[in-house]
């Protein structure tokens, strides 16, 4: 595991829930995309 940089832990500390937080946007997005798309395609 030495070819991992060494990441200083308050980094990790503030990237770690941005990360969390941005790929549970993410999700959300995705999800009310998803039921909006399957809206349109009933009505049509």
């Amino acid at each position: 595991m030495d070819f991992l940089p060494q990441i200083d832990w308050r980094i990790a500390v503030v990237l770690g829930p941005v990360v969390v937080a941005a790929s549970w946007a993410a999700f959300n997005i995705a999800s009310a995309a998803l039921q909006q798309w399957q809206k349109m395609n009933r009505k049509a």
